[in-house]
């Protein structure tokens, strides 16, 4: 898979082999026919809109299936569900009659599931047209990337009989065999580095960045529908894929169908649009690694966004959120406080929000796994502090959180792994600006553990100058 293959050469979405130009066809090879054998047309075959009238002689030799229809009539209907409908048939009868039929990208698959229904295998004729379309897609078709994903994406309306007959599988294969390739080009990595996600691992999570960084390979696998897609992720990791490269397209699938602001192509015009979403959500967290090094592949802003979005669906439980939970606090000392979920006081209270009760669970569960009754001072530790106390200093804005409340929201980390008391002191000054009404007591209840000795020079200033502060001598420096 070359920088040239990666280019179409034509459209996705129709054939260079236009049907007015197969009809004409058709009806040249039916009028010589007659002309040779000297038998007039004798059965009619009816699929979905269209009849074609055909001679009975070359359909009887050719397809086990219309032998047995036709043996007792001259006209046999082809269910509704006939493979590629009326023009995959007329491409059929054109075989039929003896042409070389016009096989591409577009139309293979669907040939070859019409093939199979018609039971035009080599056991009842030679050189028939099953064995012949197989041979043209696994030597013609899925040797380059462009036509493996048109026929791929052409399968979607030819289920189940392209998952029966293994078409949906080779292209899966294929791809990913293609996929692997490509990573390993020692040439093309050298003109251009295989994408990874270090670069987003040193600032806060960002739809737009990551847009910016996909590769053109991958634009294509994450164009699929997510049941193709799922299958592709799987197979790369089947033939050897580092997860460092699987990774980022998970994370860029999720980011252009489940996290931007867009419609669901894949989902079906009478179903909720919010299901389908969550069901592409809940697939693209299964598909995530779930291991512990393999996990720190992924920035932690990333986790967060999915989680956001589980809520934004309604999805506040279960196994989805509980994985994303823990993936969360294994790197929760790389976050950013932009990361953190943060409600919006349209919703109401912030003290009463899903957004601020997941991320007291993710706080609890980060103090109880990483400090327990260690409560020895770490750079990491002290990172998480600093984090919850930026983000309380934004719960704190909401007139309604109650001081008790807040006290507890406090709490949660313990005051012996907090390095840095600046941001608490920021915190806690911005509650008290609005709850004016607090008793003297309840003033110096909240602020009891706070530390000049563990401010900064600017911040102990403030704070020594600040009327609402109620500290008493022995904590000023």
């Amino acid at each position: 898979m070359n920088s040239g293959s990666l280019k179409n050469s034509y459209s996705l979405h129709s054939s260079p082999f236009s049907s007015p130009k197969v009809s004409a066809l058709l009806k040249i090879k039916i009028l010589s026919w007659s002309q040779e054998s000297g038998l007039p047309i004798s059965v009619r075959v009816h699929v979905g809109d269209r009849t074609f009238s055909l001679h009975k002689y070359p359909l009887f030799s050719k397809s086990r299936y219309l032998n047995r229809k036709l043996r007792d009539s001259n006209e046999v209907e082809l269910p509704k569900d006939f493979p590629g409908g009326p023009e995959t048939f007329e491409m059929i009868a054109l075989f039929i009659y003896g042409a070389s039929t016009l096989v591409n990208p577009f139309n293979v698959a669907a040939l070859r599931c019409a093939a199979e229904f018609l039971e035009l295998r080599e056991e009842h004729n030679s050189r028939n047209l099953c064995e012949r379309f197989d041979i043209y897609l696994n030597q013609v078709a899925l040797q380059n990337w462009n036509d493996t994903l048109i026929v791929l994406r052409k399968c979607e309306t030819l289920l189940p009989w392209a998952e029966e007959l293994r078409i949906v599988s080779r292209c899966i294969e294929s791809l990913a065999f293609m996929a692997c390739m490509e990573i390993l080009d020692p040439e093309r990595r050298r003109d251009q580095p295989v994408v990874t996600l270090e670069a987003l691992a040193s600032q806060a999570w960002s739809l737009q960045i990551v847009e910016e960084i996909v590769d053109v390979w991958i634009k294509d696998l994450i164009a699929l529908p997510f049941r193709f897609f799922e299958r592709i992720i799987k197979s790369l990791r089947r033939q050897g894929m580092r997860e460092k490269y699987v990774a980022p397209i998970i994370l860029f699938y999720a980011n252009k169908w489940v996290l931007s602001i867009k419609p669901c192509n894949f989902c079906e015009s009478s179903g909720d649009t919010n299901s389908q979403s969550l069901d592409i959500l809940q697939g693209v967290v299964n598909l995530l690694p779930i291991s512990e090094n393999s996990s720190k592949i992924i920035p932690v802003g990333f986790y967060f966004s999915l989680l956001s979005k589980c809520l934004e669906l309604g999805l506040t439980s279960g196994t989805i959120i509980a994985k994303l939970k823990g993936l969360i606090v294994s790197l929760l000392n790389t976050a950013f406080v932009e990361d953190f979920l943060l409600p919006t006081i349209e919703k109401g209270s912030f003290s009463s929000s899903f957004e601020l009760a997941t991320m007291e669970s993710i706080i609890s569960s980060y103090v109880s796994v990483n400090i327990g009754s260690n409560n020895t001072p770490l750079p990491s530790k002290s990172i998480v502090s600093e984090l919850w106390d930026m983000y309380l200093g934004h719960i704190a804005t909401d007139p309604a959180i109650s001081f008790k409340r807040f006290m507890d929201l406090i709490e949660i980390v313990p005051m012996s792994i907090r390095q840095n008391h600046d941001y608490l002191y920021r915190a806690l000054n911005t509650f008290l600006q609005g709850h004016l009404d607090l008793s003297e007591e309840e003033r110096e209840m909240i602020c009891k553990d706070l530390k000049c000795q563990k401010m900064s020079q600017e911040i102990c200033v403030e704070v020594v100058q600040n009327e609402l502060m109620p500290l008493r001598k022995a904590d000023y420096p």
